[in-house]
């Protein structure tokens, strides 16, 4: 009874904090919708191609917040694919955090977050220009993901805004909940027990773990690589494919499941391949 409580508070805790977050992104894009200029549109559209550079750089700061505000401006097509996975790549949820508290060398965090922002910049302007050779350049998307939502976006930015939050945080809860449920109940210590057995398949591993949508994950990853359980190629695997709950979002706000799935594969294969090249020479 006591552990249930417990994943309950510790789930209601996560999802709160995530509240300002998802207001403030909603906020913008319906200010975007009733606000701004033709003009002013062209001018993010123009400026997105360089989008990659600013979201892995906005991304590696230690918040899970952000891959959730990208998520819902990817669907609304006011950010590109590449920026989106740039962000993804680049996030770690819990890692620096834990990683500073734990008195870890500050040349090893820097190497940490070096190879992730790099692996995200990199890794965005490839996609966004495969994307730009493949298919035509998608329209915004705010309107439909308005209509998604039937928030009645006519009421005003700030209730509608409210709407799309309250609407995705509960979904984020209930998800969340059952997410910390598993855990609680596998243990951390036979995730690792699972993980030390497995050397070879380290980074596919990892990668698994990192896809578990919530701040959990970076939390037992980190954990495992300060206790050198695991190297930092495995580290960095499991924390690239790590986006904190923006996956969850993703499915909830982009209609287009086939689309979801490839670009969790997509973040997945970045992140395993990474980890598997950087074993080869770290």
């Amino acid at each position: 009874m006591q552990n249930i409580l417990e994943v309950l508070q510790d789930t209601a805790i996560d999802t709160l904090k995530l509240l300002p977050f998802l207001f403030i992104t909603y906020l913008i894009m319906e200010y975007i919708e009733h606000k701004t200029s033709n003009k002013i549109r062209e001018t993010i559209k123009k400026s997105g191609r360089f989008g990659p550079l600013f979201g892995a750089v906005v991304g590696i700061f230690p918040q899970c917040g952000f891959s959730v505000s990208a998520t819902n401006l990817y669907a609304a097509r006011v950010i590109s694919l590449g920026t989106l996975i740039s962000v993804y790549l680049a996030t770690s949820d819990e890692m620096l955090p834990i990683l500073l508290t734990e008195s870890v060398p500050i040349a090893t965090i820097l190497t940490i977050l070096g190879i992730k922002l790099f692996l995200g910049i990199v890794a965005g302007f490839i996609i966004d220009f495969v994307a730009s050779v493949i298919k035509k350049e998608e329209e915004e998307k705010i309107e439909e993901l308005c209509e998604h939502e039937h928030c009645h976006c006519d009421e005003g930015i700030f209730s509608s805004a409210l709407k799309h939050t309250v609407n995705i945080a509960v979904f984020i809860f209930v998800i969340t909940l059952i997410l910390n449920g598993i855990i609680s109940f596998v243990g951390e210590d036979t995730i690792a027990h699972f993980i030390s057995k497995n050397v070879i398949l380290g980074p596919i591993i990892a990668g698994l773990i990192g896809l578990i949508p919530n701040c959990a994950s970076s939390v037992i990853l980190t954990e495992l690589f300060i206790e050198k359980v695991i190297s930092m190629p495995i580290l960095i695997s499991g924390v690239a494919v790590n986006a904190g709950v923006g996956l969850l979002v993703l499915f909830k706000t982009n209609k287009n499941v086939k689309e979801n799935i490839s670009i969790v594969g997509m973040l997945y294969g970045i992140g395993v391949i990474a980890g598997i090249i950087l074993e080869l020479f770290l």
